[in-house]
């Protein structure tokens, strides 16, 4: 019976879905910051790069994971979804990581083997990978081991870039409903049932979670949290990518899928390829942690945590509003398109801060002073 009615009405599927995993992570949190602060399992408060004064549970990504996971579990044989047994057995690869990082620390070494390993998986069993760059830099198919390490360097890269950007409350999991919310449109508007129950499986879980870690937060997700957004939108990316390929069988709902796919996932992307190329060019190591994420910047500026979340949800929303009404132009020009609509909200933000620091500042200082590092 129920089966039938998902069938008939995909909308109450997706509600339900939403529902659920929302319901699941609501009620669980609290029991999860109760046993938090029992047993004084607490995010350091000494850290330079933190932003909250008092002591907080980062323990919320168990939550988030054990209401997605249940609600994927529950209803992955109604689509008759495969493929979820091997995002399942990445997800509690990643969880057990994150577990251990969250509360005892894990290096960095470690951290990043188990992740290559996690997209092994499913790039080589579950078959997540691309198979074509669709043109961007006019390269098109491409070799399929060529695509594979491609692809395993690409869920590895979204994963961490989740984890950088969640240094305000409510900042990354704000960022992966967006993420969720769109793809699972998307997936559902192209009438692919599996991949939008993934989507909306994600949404309902990070809204339960987002009820106690909205400004001011009670609880944060940690790395057990980043990590599981972190990959599942590297799934529904590389998955909406391939589904919308020119030429795949029924055919592309999307114009210019990676385009498209790069701005829903535009905060984490390019914050983090900002912070690796600034890195790089002042001979620093890329993976040294600073101050220098697009919230520390705006944090400087002098906005708080709920100005921070309309800022970057705004620019979030503009860039994937614009995407979508210039797709028609191509993947080419729209990915140059996006980079120089990020310089400008980069340049936006540094001379701002800058301006705050020193009246004397010019946009010429954004690019010596505040990028090359020139003295």
């Amino acid at each position: 019976m129920p089966k039938q009615l998902f069938a008939e009405h995909p909308m109450v599927f997706y509600i339900s879905i939403v529902s659920l995993a929302f319901l699941l992570v609501r009620f669980a949190i609290p029991s999860i910051i109760h046993a938090a602060n029992k047993h004084k399992l607490f995010d350091s408060v000494d850290l330079y790069r933190k932003e909250h004064k008092e002591n907080i549970s980062r323990l919320g990504g168990i939550g988030l994971f054990c209401g997605f996971t249940i609600t994927v579990l529950l209803f992955a044989t109604t689509v008759h979804y495969q493929e979820a047994n091997f995002l399942i057995a990445s997800s509690i690869l990643l969880f057990a990581l994150g577990i251990k990082d969250d509360i005892y620390g894990v290096s960095p070494g470690t951290k990043l083997a188990l992740q290559i390993v996690v997209a092994f998986i499913l790039v080589g069993l579950g078959d997540f990978k691309l198979s074509s760059l669709y043109g961007v830099f006019n390269i098109w198919d491409v070799h399929p081991i060529v695509g594979a390490v491609f692809s395993i360097a690409l869920i590895i890269f979204i994963n961490n870039a989740f984890n950088l950007i969640d240094g305000v409350d409510g900042l990354a999991g704000t960022i992966g409903g967006i993420v969720s919310l769109c793809f699972g449109i998307f997936f559902a508007l192209g009438n692919d049932v599996a991949y939008a129950f993934i989507a909306f499986a994600m949404l309902g879980a990070i809204l339960g979670f987002l009820v106690f870690n909205y400004p001011p937060a009670k609880i944060f997700m940690g790395d057990t949290g980043s990590l599981i957004i972190g990959l599942v939108s590297a799934v529904l990316a590389i998955k909406f990518i391939e589904v919308n390929k020119v030429g795949a069988a029924p055919g592309a709902f999307f114009s210019s899928a990676p385009a498209i796919a790069v701005a829903v996932l535009i905060v984490p992307v390019f914050d983090s390829l900002r912070i690796f190329f600034i890195r790089i060019i002042n001979r620093k190591s890329p993976f040294k942690g600073d101050r220098n994420h697009i919230h520390h910047r705006l944090l400087r500026i002098g906005l708080n945590a709920k100005q921070i979340l309309l800022v970057t949800i705004t620019f979030n929303l503009a860039m994937i509003m614009v995407t979508l009404l210039l797709s028609y132009l191509g993947n080419f020009v729209l990915i140059f398109l996006q980079i120089a609509m990020c310089v400008i909200f980069n340049t936006f933000l540094t001379y701002m801060k800058g301006r705050k620091k020193a009246k004397g500042y010019t946009v010429k200082d954004v690019f010596l002073k505040d990028t090359l590092k020139v003295s």
